[in-house]
């Protein structure tokens, strides 16, 4: 596998699991540019930099759901108000240790989220990413 994902966000308050995170996905081939955001305030801003072409435009965002000041739903609600144009083909993923059916349920039915899946990221839950969400080819 070569690059595939140009660029990653990761939103997590924890500055452990952004390291032991970031360390993954640069040891994995398939991922180049980690940008890394402490807060889904910070994120935002990114991604308004993102819009005014200041910053790299990621095609993968892993976001934490429990985060204070603003939470992962909170995140979605405000990256839904963003320039469609940006976050239009950004696959977001639920990253979190929650096991709570609710966050289970809502992560299903919030249209901007792909996939949810438990800490931490590791060679084979990323081979997963990749092949369910960057290879499969759409039906035409």
């Amino acid at each position: 596998m070569s690059t595939l994902v140009n660029c990653v966000l990761l939103i997590d308050d924890d500055r452990p699991t952004n390291f032991y995170n970031s360390k993954v996905l640069s040891k994995h081939n398939s991922f180049d540019n980690i940008q890394v955001k402490q807060s889904g305030k910070d994120a935002l801003k990114y991604l308004v930099n993102v819009e005014k072409g200041i910053e790299l435009k990621p095609n993968l965002i892993f976001l934490d759901l429990n985060m204070p000041a603003m939470n992962g739903w909170e995140f979605l609600t405000e990256y839904s108000k963003l320039n469609r144009n940006i976050i239009e083909d950004i696959k977001v993923i639920i990253l979190t240790t929650s096991s709570d059916l609710k966050d289970i349920e809502n992560s299903k039915a919030n249209s901007l989220v792909e996939d949810l899946i438990s800490k931490p990221l590791s060679f084979p839950l990323l081979n997963n990413v990749i092949e369910k969400h960057f290879l499969r080819t759409p039906f035409i």
